[in-house]
């Protein structure tokens, strides 16, 4: 499919939540693959943040007072929208991504995932929880999850639909608004989303995107939500983690990753090589949870890298709005300045290109050949910082041990892959490895696509989780609310303080009889 028109995009543009007036600062958004213009987008300032926040909070108070299951029908509509758009959504995706067709279905994979259990289980998790209290004959507890307030959600370039719109699904659904801050170079795919969902009968004012540098538009969210999710990298997650300490409101973050990827001598090391094409170099592998480290144990590391290599040099890169290509774009100079940095670095100091390593210009203004390094040691900038890049090295190491020991060596903890002799040995080492996810089998997918298990990072990789209960619930504040049936503390019947404590005491001591207590 070609790419959308530019009327489509401006079209889009009209969803943002920034005064249209012709006066206003544009950015041109342009297409990764050619580095032609798709369309402009006005500049967010500080006004239109506290603008969209005021009418977010007055939408929020009747949102917030729907029954669950009335937030989860819209968000089921959306669902269906969404697979009926999907072919639009990937094309509006690839566009200002630069990524393959196959990762930009990821993302509409990962709203449909997100959209459908959050709407499920939404009911359940926001429904009232009966629990035993301080004395159960006396006392009636129940816990209570109110909504927030407005969240601010700032997302990255990376994967623009999956981390702005996932990630403020589950904040709707407890009856929050939300506001987004879309990096500057990718708002088409989450302005794209909000018009599906103001077409699934979400209120205009409950989801509002201002695009704008995120020391302006970032900056004025944060100084205003009651909570913020971000997505980004780990020193600028330190940074609002900060600000938002200032401020004592919730803050959930994932962030970076050096992921590793452990193989033994008894995996199947064909399987293994296909799918680390997969795990290393989907997006390009500017993805938080894709693999930048090899671990093999020696006795098939020779064997595995041929493999790994000829698979590598067999993949098809280019231009391609289809599944004809095995691997798109970098997306910005940035990035491409990043790649090229590390592997220069590396060869400098003793590394070996195995293949790849080179610019190609040839295909577009971005693209990089994906990369497979070996000899890395630790006085290379590519062995312990992200990359966020296709690129990735491989280490020989004497035995499982040594691979458990060096996946762990490192501030990072976001995910992991390992590939095993067996299930249960693949298993065995994952419950050793310090990740927030460990994939046995596989690199990332199955993991992230778990909606119903919290995903995030430990170390410096996150803090907090996305998706899961979690993954709802932190978009709440747990309220107690205790209701005294017939009897409070103070001493009954004209009892003296003398006779009622000591009974009072008799009473406590007795309910560890109870069952549950």
């Amino acid at each position: 499919m070609p790419v959308p028109e530019a009327a489509v995009f401006e079209r889009l543009r009209g969803y943002a939540a920034v005064d249209p007036a012709a006066s206003r600062p544009t950015r041109t958004i342009s297409e990764v693959f050619t580095g032609k213009p798709l369309g402009e987008v006005p500049v967010g300032t500080a006004e239109d943040v506290e603008i969209a926040f005021e009418k977010a909070r007055k939408a929020q108070a009747a949102w917030g007072a729907l029954p669950a299951k009335q937030r989860s029908a819209v968000l089921e509509r959306y669902r269906e929208l969404v697979i009926d758009n999907r072919e639009f959504l990937m094309d509006v995706i690839q566009a200002e991504t630069g990524k393959a067709r196959w990762a930009a279905q990821e993302e509409v994979l990962a709203l449909i995932l997100a959209a459908r259990w959050f709407a499920k289980h939404a009911p359940r998790l926001m429904a009232p929880q009966s629990v035993r209290g301080a004395f159960p004959v006396l006392n009636r507890t129940t816990v209570l999850h109110q909504p927030k307030g407005v969240v601010g959600v700032v997302a990255p370039w990376n994967y623009p639909a999956a981390l702005a719109i996932g990630d403020a699904l589950p904040a709707l659904l407890a009856g929050n608004a939300v506001v987004i801050k879309p990096d500057s170079q990718t708002p088409y795919s989450a302005l794209a989303n909000v018009d599906l969902l103001r077409q699934a009968g979400l209120a205009t004012d409950l989801l509002q995107v201002v695009p704008g540098p995120g020391s302006v538009v970032g900056t004025a969210i944060v100084d205003r939500c009651d909570y913020l999710m971000f997505t980004g990298s780990s020193a600028t997650g330190k940074l609002l983690a900060e600000q938002c300490g200032r401020r004592l409101i919730g803050f959930s973050a994932e962030l970076g990753g050096k992921n590793p990827m452990i193989v033994t001598r008894g995996a199947d090391l064909d399987k293994v090589a296909k799918a680390a094409l997969r795990a290393c170099f989907s997006n390009a592998g500017q993805l938080c949870i894709s693999i930048e480290r090899i671990y093999v144990e020696e006795a098939v590391a020779e064997e595995f890298t041929t493999k790994f290599v000829a698979a590598v040099e067999a993949m098809k890169l280019g231009v391609a709005y289809d599944y004809s290509t095995d691997m798109g774009s970098l997306i910005s100079e940035s990035q491409l300045e990043t790649v090229t940095k590390h592997v220069a670095d590396a060869v400098s100091k003793g590394a070996t290109v195995l293949t790849g390593g080179n610019a190609r210009p040839d295909l577009g203004p971005l693209f990089f050949e994906p990369t497979v390094l070996s000899k890395v040691d630790d006085n290379m900038e590519v062995c312990r910082n992200e990359t966020f890049g296709p690129l990735v090295s491989i280490y020989p190491v004497a035995d499982v041990e040594e691979a458990i020991t060096r996946a762990n060596d490192t501030d990072y903890g976001l995910n992991a892959s390992v590939w095993a002799g067996s299930k249960a040995e693949g298993e065995a080492i994952a419950a050793r490895l310090h990740t927030g996810t460990v994939c046995v089998d596989e690199g990332y997918a199955p993991a992230w696509g778990s909606t119903g298990a919290p995903m995030g990072g430990m170390g410096i990789s996150g803090v907090g989780r996305r998706h899961g209960d979690d993954g709802l619930l932190k978009f709440t504040e747990p309220q107690t609310v205790v209701v005294t049936r017939f009897l409070n503390l103070d001493a009954p019947f004209g009892l003296s303080q003398s006779v009622w404590q000591p009974m009072l005491m008799g009473i406590a001591r007795s309910l560890r009889f109870l069952p549950g207590r």
